[in-house]
């Protein structure tokens, strides 16, 4: 029993140091991937930035493109976070709709070190290669966010389905180009303005 618990002892400390060494080592990619790029931003600069040695990332991380798809992960969950508080202030379908828009909206007013450059996911995508896992997370991210607009539509619209998948996929493209105009001037301003549209297509319904 004593030499059991001896030999038990020591694995519980460096359980806690891998775990703190993912977590700086996802949060100093994802400054990096989004503020410079997945492309140009390399292992090096990462466990540089993460004060980390290289092999603690491999010990972390399989690949780079592992690492990629995990802070894309991230980043989805980082939404989801920041729509569920959203969505705990909201009353009514119509507000759970607009719960979607304030979410993105509060993810282009983070405090961004070269200030919003748009959709982290979409950006990334747009650097992967045809058949990357990271492409896979960011196309489940914007199906997850078009199904949740229709699940409060289809409660806003009980009985017209169609409709609901319809003004959906219409609010979704309506977000797409906000947050790529938004991206481009690097402020939220854009998000906003889409957050109004998409309040008055609501009322008209």
């Amino acid at each position: 029993m004593g030499d059991a618990t001896a030999e038990e002892k020591p694995q519980q400390p460096v359980k806690r140091r891998r775990g703190a060494a993912r977590g700086r080592i996802l949060n100093a990619a994802a400054r990096r991937f989004y503020a410079d790029g997945v492309a140009a931003t390399g292992i090096d600069t990462i466990t540089a930035e993460a004060g980390v040695a290289k092999m603690s990332l491999y010990n972390n991380f399989d690949s780079k493109a592992d690492l990629v798809c995990a802070y894309l992960q991230a980043r989805h969950e980082e939404w989801l976070d920041l729509y569920r508080r959203r969505l705990a202030e909201a009353q009514g379908p119509a507000a759970g709709v607009l719960a979607v828009f304030d979410a993105y909206a509060d993810h282009a007013d983070f405090a961004y070190e070269h200030g919003f450059r748009g959709c982290g996911l979409l950006n990334a995508a747009a650097e992967l290669p045809t058949g990357h896992e990271g492409r896979t997370v960011v196309r489940r991210h914007k199906e997850q966010v078009e199904g949740l607009l229709a699940a409060h539509l289809r409660e806003l619209l009980p009985g017209r389905d169609e409709q609901a998948r319809s003004v959906a996929e219409h609010l979704a493209f309506l977000l797409e180009g906000a947050i790529v105009r938004a991206g481009l001037e690097g402020d939220g301003t854009r998000m906003r303005h889409a957050r109004d549209l998409a309040a008055s297509l609501l009322d008209a319904l």
